[in-house]
């Protein structure tokens, strides 16, 4: 017997190679395997028995964030009058600022209570995970397609890339306290290159309008 086709088969196909689609390009962006250094130096100063929990903790608001701008970022934008060039030239300054700190080295004292010393929310949540190309991208892909398909394709895209950071405890304990200290001044220069690009993207786009 041959394969049936009837009129809802091209459409299911067609929608399931818009759903790979989109998981594959906003995994990417979210770029798991670039933020492992800067997880690593990021985390750095946290207890490592609150290590992963601080780093679940971000992930999940991470993704809580960009379903909040698939579902209302278009209106959020707008109610503010808040351009999307803008979300890349504010990211790009915060991460410059990061990446300053990460090459020049923090001499203050350690802090007495080391919950002080746990990110929250920036830089890892925001803008490494969901950072102004992610939050573009799955804006302009929620223009494309079904909300509820570009929203599968968060949660899947946030799942591959949550097991990808998940990666970089045990890539901490193999390279020690001075391969450690060697990966943050070096994070820190790939940091600097990338919040330029981040401004300029942002400035290019607003000459052009």
């Amino acid at each position: 017997m041959g394969r049936p086709t009837g009129k809802d088969g091209p459409a299911v196909e067609v929608c399931m190679d818009s759903f790979i689609s989109s998981v594959i390009t906003i995994a990417l962006v979210m770029d798991g395997f670039g933020n492992i250094p800067l997880f690593i130096a990021a985390l750095k100063k946290v207890a490592p028995e609150r290590r992963k929990i601080v780093l679940i903790r971000e992930l999940v608001i991470a993704l809580f964030i960009m379903v909040t701008f698939l579902f209302l970022g278009k209106w959020f934008l707008r109610a503010f009058g808040i351009q999307e060039y803008s979300l890349s030239i504010a990211g790009g300054i915060i991460l410059f600022i990061i990446s300053v700190k990460l090459v020049f080295g923090n001499e203050e004292e350690p802090k007495n209570d080391p919950k002080e010393d746990e990110p929250f929310i920036v830089p890892l949540a925001i803008p490494l995970v969901a950072g102004p190309a992610a939050l573009s991208i799955v804006m302009i892909t929620a223009a494309q397609q079904p909300k509820m398909l570009t929203l599968f394709a968060v949660i899947v895209a946030s799942i591959i890339n949550s097991v990808i950071l998940m990666c970089s405890f045990p890539l901490s304990k193999l390279l020690g306290k001075r391969g450690l200290a060697a990966i943050e001044r070096l994070t820190g220069m790939i940091l600097i290159l990338m919040s330029v690009d981040m401004v300029m993207s942002g400035i290019s786009t607003f000459v052009k309008l």
